[in-house]
């Protein structure tokens, strides 16, 4: 019987790019499908051969499976299946289609006052999931609805300062926001 794994993962132009092989079992031999052509191929007791595209920008692990790619390019947008030999039996196979996004912009922050609150949100250019994260300075009176939405007290010291971080990957960027523009 087949193992069928299928996976959607994506990476950011210009960063490396590990795909997420978990084989616990000793390997004997790997082949690394890019669409339908070979891109890297690894046998026991011999090095491995990279091919196409990878030829100066892949690393084999053949300890786990797992493939790097570096400085990703658009055109490395593709599915890639992964077929290895265990020790001791059949072939199986893994897919992954990697999405190659661009880095996101960098953040913005925009205030909409409310009637009791200022409501702060942070916004960034970017087609996959970010994680945010907020400095607030000395203030202490603030409720997060989510990660990207904050809620201030509106009786707040319009000289501070807010800062809002987005991460992704290996790539973060943040912007400084000051409350004064909250109120015209």
């Amino acid at each position: 019987v087949a193992h069928i794994h299928c996976e959607e993962v994506f990476g950011i132009l210009g960063e490396n790019y590990t795909f997420p092989v978990k084989i616990n079992k000793k390997l004997v031999e790997i082949i690394w499908m890019k669409n339908r052509d070979k891109v890297a191929e690894w046998e026991e007791q011999s090095q491995a051969v990279y091919f196409t595209s990878l030829k100066n920008r892949g690393s084999l692990n053949n300890e786990t499976g797992s493939l790097t790619i570096f400085n990703l390019e658009k055109n490395d947008t593709a599915t890639y299946v992964l077929e290895y030999l265990p020790f001791d039996e059949n072939n199986l196979r893994l897919t992954f289609i990697l999405t190659v996004l661009d880095p996101p912009s960098e953040p913005t922050i925009s205030c909409n006052v409310s009637d009791d609150s200022l409501v702060l949100t942070c916004a960034a250019d970017f087609k996959g999931p970010l994680t945010y994260t907020w400095d607030f300075g000395s203030i202490t009176d603030y409720k997060q609805q989510q990660q990207n939405i904050v809620f201030l007290k509106k009786n707040v010291d319009a000289s501070e300062k807010v800062m809002c971080f987005i991460e992704v990957s290996q790539t973060a960027k943040s912007s400084e926001f000051s409350l004064a523009e909250c109120f015209p």
